[in-house]
């Protein structure tokens, strides 16, 4: 069965993305060209997210942290980007439900809020779950399914829960020449 806008003219198609962009992204969240939102998908940050350009997020996705997303990543379908601590469970007196939330105030998010930092060129597989506060080296690989909760270094690939590193996207003589080829395209992609 065809894809749901494969019947939609080129215009239709650009306004229909346009519609779901608007109600997938809210709060302090700067995108950058060419970002793409899946359907269903939620982009929302407490003080500052900066999507860089030609990030795919897929559908079904929760983005909700502070941070950066590095230009060129690829986020799978059903992927959680979440807050480690955006509410504060150490409230005495108050049910969880009511606890002081990442997004309530400035005080609240200044104390709650981690920041998430995504490098260029990553590939986040379907159903991952990143917590917040964590670096995620330019070029890694996230399995599907992983839960990573520590910093991953560049071009790792990393799997599991909590995610371990499994191996290496490249040899190190081709992380030189990828990096190269990398620079090389995006400036392609600036003219």
């Amino acid at each position: 069965m065809p894809a749901p806008t494969s019947n939609l003219s080129g215009w239709a198609r650009r306004r229909l993305k346009g519609i779901v962009r608007r109600l997938a992204v809210s709060g302090a969240v700067e995108l950058g060209e060419r970002v793409s939102i899946g359907i269903g998908s939620s982009v929302w940050a407490p003080c500052s997210l900066v999507i860089e350009s030609d990030v795919y997020i897929g559908r079904y996705c929760t983005v909700m942290v502070d941070g950066r997303i590095g230009r060129g990543t690829m986020i799978a379908n059903n992927v959680g980007i979440i807050g480690r601590k955006d509410h504060d469970v150490a409230a005495i007196g108050v049910p969880v439900r009511y606890a002081p939330w990442v997004g309530d105030s400035e005080s609240t998010r200044s104390r709650l809020s981690l920041t998430t930092e995504i490098g260029e060129d990553v590939w986040v597989g379907y159903g991952a779950i990143l917590l917040s506060g964590i670096s995620v080296g330019q070029g890694a690989v996230i399995a599907a399914g992983a839960v990573v909760k520590d910093d991953v270094e560049p071009h790792a690939i990393v799997a599991g829960n909590p995610a371990r590193r499994v191996g290496m996207r490249f040899s190190e003589a081709d992380v030189v020449i990828h990096e190269e080829r990398l620079a090389s395209f995006w400036r392609s992609r600036t003219r």
